[in-house]
């Protein structure tokens, strides 16, 4: 702020929205810690409730979008954010493939209403969980389950500077050979999406000895078509393999599936 207790009117606005999510790609903004600092110092935060009560107005430069559309009220609420934004960039796997709520989208919903909640009329929702992208444009799509804090670091600041997000889209296998890892799947005959999988979080779960489980969606290139076969080698039925794939990223992997090897 400046002596009269305003913000510079020279920075750059930012604003941070929530829609269905359980606020953890938010929450990876707060956790850059000195990185925030310095992203606070070039930026006007004017509008991330889950860091300030005090919430403003747009238009905004950049903003960050999580969460899947899954009410009728997330749709006309997306679209006014759109329409006030320079550009738009969708955080997590809700916002980017409608994440694991999207798993009602080949279920009955009305059905998990019912289940759920003891007065079902009074819950307003869409059949279906659903990314940003399919109601508005969108600049750019930072995946993940959570988002990794360095590539968001990237994406905030290559937008700041007028660049395009330097965010590699190979898989995770890439990932491992670069920590050293053992490969799980040859190693122990461990089902591992990494092979497929967006590369992003540092091939953590490998790492521990984990099969990847698609946090971050399908890589630029893929084949589930040569994977496939690898997993039910390792003891997974045809069931097994479509829940490990439609869970995080539902819709993301299951249109790979329909387009083939990419």
């Amino acid at each position: 702020m400046n002596a009269t207790g305003t913000e510079p009117p020279d920075r750059p606005s930012l604003g941070v929205f929530k829609f269905a999510s359980c606020d953890g790609c938010q929450l990876t903004l707060l956790d850059c810690e000195d990185e925030l600092l310095d992203l606070a110092r070039q930026v006007n935060v004017t509008h991330f409730p889950e860091a300030s009560s005090s919430v403003g107005t747009g238009p905004w430069d950049l903003s960050l979008v999580e969460g899947s559309v899954s009410t009728p009220e997330h749709l006309t609420r997306i679209r006014r954010i759109r329409a006030e934004s320079r550009r738009l960039v969708t955080i997590g796997a809700c916002a980017t493939a409608g994440g694991v709520q999207a798993l009602r989208n080949h279920a009955d919903s009305d059905a998990y209403l019912a289940t759920v909640y003891a007065r079902p009329e009074y819950i307003a929702t869409l059949a279906e969980s659903t990314p940003i992208s399919a109601h508005v444009p969108v600049d750019f799509e930072l995946r993940g389950c959570p988002i990794d804090r360095r590539q968001l670091i990237e994406v905030v600041t290559a937008f700041l500077a007028g660049r395009r997000p330097d965010i590699p889209d190979h898989s995770v296998c890439f990932a491992c050979k670069r920590r050293g890892n053992v490969c799980v799947t040859v190693a122990h005959g461990t089902p591992c999406l990494g092979p497929v999988t967006h590369a992003g979080c540092g091939a953590l779960c490998p790492t521990y000895g984990r099969g990847c489980y698609g946090c971050f969606g399908p890589a630029g290139t893929t084949n589930l078509p040569a994977l496939v076969p690898l997993m039910r080698r390792d003891g997974m039925d045809e069931d097994d393999v479509t829940r490990f794939l439609h869970t995080f990223n539902t819709t993301a992997f299951r249109a790979v599936e329909e387009e083939g090897p990419a």
